[in-house]
């Protein structure tokens, strides 16, 4: 029978401030977070030295002709040109770099031996994985919407598409909703960048992979002979947030693509912890 040592506690172990505090020192997440919250002064400065849409005509009517109509139009342009690349790739950095890099520096198997239990050691990464890119999703929107609104004021906000004035107040509470769903529809990428890094002591290999994987996903669902399948590709409801900025909230595009979301992370997480109670991390 194997006698635990004295003060030894399995729940103690790699606390949850410890690794905040250790993924934060990291260059990656400073560097990250900067060009998260530089991003939206960078596209305002853009608009300044651009030409103005002169709000006539189809064309006004794209979120991206609409951006400089009011801080909300601002803010639902920035996370709709982010959310399909820059938010994918920051939230595969924060996921993906977290058991590979331990892997990659030979440190994880010094954590093992600690004794950390595997299951809590990836529990641990992955909370904070999630919690840094939560902040990462949740920055972005709200830099743009203090950015957008200091340069183009706060003013009630125009549907793109159909061009109708929405009080901005009314749509305040429903750009929570956007972030939220955001939030939910970048949960596949952190579970597969997640799954990567259980499966390659390659930080680089694990991010790439999961964003490789989310390419092809794009690439699929514009494949219009593949019909009612493409519904069950993550990316096909990326832009069901846009939903909640029209002048009657529709909560069906969200509702289906938050639960394949789900679905598929729990699917992912599930096979991460599986493979990782295998892994043989003494080579």
């Amino acid at each position: 029978m194997t006698v635990a040592a004295p003060g030894y506690a399995p729940r103690r172990t790699l606390p949850l401030r410890v690794e905040i505090v250790r993924q934060f020192k990291r260059r990656r997440t400073l560097v990250m977070f900067g060009l998260l919250l530089a991003l939206p002064w960078i596209l305002v400065i853009a608009f300044q030295f651009g030409p103005q849409p002169s709000g006539q005509g189809q064309s006004s009517l794209r979120i991206s002709d609409l951006a400089t109509a009011s801080g909300l139009n601002f803010a639902a342009f920035a996370l709709s040109v982010s959310a399909s690349f820059l938010l994918v790739v920051a939230v595969a950095l924060f996921c993906g770099d977290t058991v590979a890099s331990e892997a990659n520096w030979s440190s994880l198997r010094y954590l093992l031996a600690a004794p950390v239990p595997r299951d809590r050691l990836l529990r641990q990464k992955l909370i904070v994985a999630l919690g840094y890119s939560a902040a990462a999703v949740i920055c972005l929107p709200l830099m743009a919407l203090l950015a957008g609104t200091l340069a183009f004021g706060w003013n009630d906000i125009q549907v793109p598409g159909t061009g109708e004035m929405i009080p901005a107040l009314d749509v305040l509470p429903r750009f929570g909703i956007v972030i939220g769903y955001a939030l939910v529809s970048q949960l596949v990428v952190a579970a597969l960048a997640f799954l990567v890094s259980t499966m390659t002591d390659s930080p680089l290999g694990a991010v790439g992979g999961a964003v490789g994987l989310w390419i092809v996903c794009n690439i699929l669902q514009a494949v219009e002979a593949l019909g009612s399948l493409r519904e069950f590709l993550p990316t096909f409801w990326n832009n069901a947030w846009l939903d909640a900025l029209m002048p009657e909230l529709d909560w069906s595009g969200m509702a289906k693509g938050a639960s394949v979301s789900v679905t598929y992370a729990a699917i992912l997480i599930a096979l991460a912890f599986r493979r990782f109670r295998r892994k043989d991390v003494v080579s």
